[in-house]
């Protein structure tokens, strides 16, 4: 039962949920187009991971001090979280974008060149993930998300 007043774990999640789920309204207001797989995708605006990471680390902060060692592991971990999904992932997802068009012009070919075997479509293409990582403004608000949702979850239910 202690697992239920963990604060610190409840703002990342929380934050995890909100940052996922606000995902689709930003992307309606910006496309027109209404996509409830964005829930569950990776990438995109805000960064639920930056999210998390702030959130928990805002949690620790409010229950043990910025003075804490806890806090400090946690804020290391949020930074190395949030550069990452600006780095190693952002470059991940621009490097599937290029290969998944080398595929798809791969496969453009050898249909012109000779006749497939009869497979099913999903078959003959496996698309790499292209939305690994995010834009540094993606990370930022992310961050932001984590940091204010868990204030106001501190202020609603701890104070």
């Amino acid at each position: 039962m202690e697992l239920l007043y963990n604060f610190p774990l409840l703002a990342a999640l929380a934050a995890i949920f909100f940052a996922q789920f606000i995902k689709v309204p930003i992307y309606f207001f910006v496309s027109k187009r209404l996509d409830w797989s964005l829930i569950t995708s990776t990438g995109g605006m805000p960064s639920s991971h930056s999210a998390a990471v702030t959130a928990l680390s805002t949690g620790v902060a409010l229950d043990h001090g910025l003075g804490s060692s806890i806090f400090a592991i946690s804020a290391i971990f949020a930074i190395i979280t949030m550069f990452d999904a600006t780095g190693v992932r952002r470059h991940a997802g621009e490097q599937a974008t290029v290969l998944n068009q080398l595929v798809l012009d791969f496969n453009r070919f050898v249909e012109e060149a000779k006749v497939w075997p009869k497979k099913a479509e999903q078959d003959k293409q496996k698309k790499l993930k292209e939305l690994l990582g995010h834009q540094p403004i993606e990370v930022f608000f992310g961050g932001l998300t984590g940091i204010l949702l868990a204030l106001l979850l501190h202020y609603l239910f701890v104070l």
